[in-house]
């Protein structure tokens, strides 16, 4: 034990694989083919969590701001990546609006978090920064994917009603209105039903760190309320803005459908 935490020995780690085994046999024997994708994802997430975690012991030793300022970036970067991964084929236009709201919306979110709410000293201290940094981009990155998915849907089965309100003298944007309010609700969706559901049917993951390090349970549950309103701000103003601009990707400069 130290610092009142509970030291995980290596045999004991190794042992927690026996899950992922488990749901290999389980997809197996059900026939669902994903026994690759679940090894790849077992490996990925074991190397890159060990490469973070001495990147990050180092950085945290020597507190820097443009170090941690790259690092945000890079995030960023890593998180614009996957969407484009996950949603691709999409146009050049469609890309240039996910940089953007990408970037903009957890940057506003994070750090009118840090110098409002738990106001920093020094702003960037990696500690933080870079921890709650990762999990407002990550709730972002969520939020966007799932609102390029269900816009590109509804952009391609309610084609025709889109080009009726057209004909008929609606605008672009009302005649898509209620796709993209399908799209933002889907975005913001599992950020709310987590927050249903917290301090009741779970204990989110942060919290739990705090507490099993000693933590008073009250100051973990403060600072989760405000990380979790962090992400939910993150998430709404990325979403907001990617769907505000997203719109005009679909109509040329005469307002008509492409």
């Amino acid at each position: 034990m130290t610092n009142g935490v509970i030291e995980i020995e290596l045999w004991r780690l190794a042992a927690a694989y026996l899950f992922v085994v488990f749901l290999v046999a389980v997809v197996k024997w059900r026939g669902v083919k994903r026994e690759k994708l679940i090894i790849l994802a077992t490996l990925r997430m074991t190397i890159q969590l060990s490469l973070v975690g001495y990147v990050l012991a180092y950085i945290f030793e020597r507190p820097n701001p443009f170090v941690t300022v790259i690092v945000i970036l890079c995030m960023l970067a890593f998180a614009v990546y996957t969407i484009f991964q996950q949603v691709d084929p999409i146009n050049k236009q469609l890309k240039k609006v996910i940089i953007l709201s990408m970037f903009t919306g957890p940057l506003v979110a994070l750090f009118y978090f840090q110098f409002v709410v738990i106001h920093l000293e020094p702003w960037y201290d990696p500690r933080y920064f870079i921890t709650i940094g990762g999990m407002v981009i990550g709730g972002a990155m969520t939020g966007i994917t799932l609102a390029i998915k269900r816009l590109m849907e509804g952009m391609k089965s309610e084609r025709r009603y889109v080009e009726a309100a057209l004909m008929l003298g609606a605008t672009p944007e009302k005649s898509m209105k209620t796709i993209v309010n399908s799209a933002f609700d889907s975005a913001i969706l599992p950020t709310i039903n987590s927050m249903l559901g917290m301090g009741i049917i779970f204990l989110p993951g942060m919290m739990t760190g705090q507490i099993l390090s000693g933590t008073s349970p009250l100051l973990s549950i403060q600072y989760q309320i405000a990380i979790l309103l962090g992400i939910l701000g993150g998430v709404s103003i990325s979403t907001f803005l990617f769907l505000q601009l997203a719109k005009k990707a679909f109509f040329n400069e005469h307002k008509q459908l492409l």
